[in-house]
């Protein structure tokens, strides 16, 4: 930072680039969080009947609220400065790449899995703990220390969820609990980023 006598400082061509760096990445994962919170409320939704019919169509009323709230929280012009920069690894994007692709390939190999042994119960657990688990090296890629909490949220949310399915009640029972519980860790984890930083 440079400054001048009499003058608030200003930020180096470097810390400017850093600060709107730091600014992108919150706004991505408060988008990127909040979606795939919306994903996961319909999913849940879905497992109670019809859309039209009043309970799924309140979580889906619901569920497109608390998204639009999130995101507005996140997108907003006047969203106060992170109070910290993010202190990204080297190869922090390759890296975030190389956590996702196989999260999506563990994902397809739970749902098939999970159908080819006839317990398509344990798909909504099993999704969850997929998610719960990428989350914790991508808190140290992106330098968001609330991922490691989202991940542990979402990972114990998968072993509540495996509870039921063992027991053996519908899988829309197990997919309404698990899908609204990984859709409120994401949501608050998107307002927190936004909020916070």
């Amino acid at each position: 930072m440079t400054s001048s006598a009499g003058s608030s400082p200003t930020p180096s061509a470097a810390d400017a680039e850093c600060l709107a760096l730091t600014r992108r990445l919150r706004r991505r994962g408060t988008v990127v969080l909040s979606l795939f919170a919306l994903a996961r409320a319909l999913a849940g939704a879905s497992a109670t009947g019809s859309v039209t019919d009043v309970v799924p169509l309140s979580i889906v009323v619901a569920a497109l609220g608390i998204t639009a709230g999130a995101l507005y929280l996140g997108l907003r012009k006047d969203a106060r400065p992170s109070p910290r920069t993010v202190d990204l690894p080297e190869n922090w994007a390759r890296g975030a790449g190389v956590v996702n692709a196989p999260e999506l390939l563990a994902v397809i190999v739970v749902v098939a899995a999970a159908h080819a042994s006839g317990r398509p119960a344990f798909v909504p657990a099993g999704i969850a703990l997929v998610v719960g688990l990428h989350f914790f090296p991508l808190a140290r890629l992106y330098d968001q220390w609330q991922y490691r909490w989202t991940g542990a949220l979402t990972t114990a949310v998968a072993a509540v969820g495996a509870v039921p399915a063992l027991a053996g009640p519908p899988a829309g029972t197990v997919q309404l609990v698990v899908g609204l519980a990984c859709a409120a860790a994401l949501w608050v984890s998107a307002c927190h980023l936004a909020v916070r930083g």
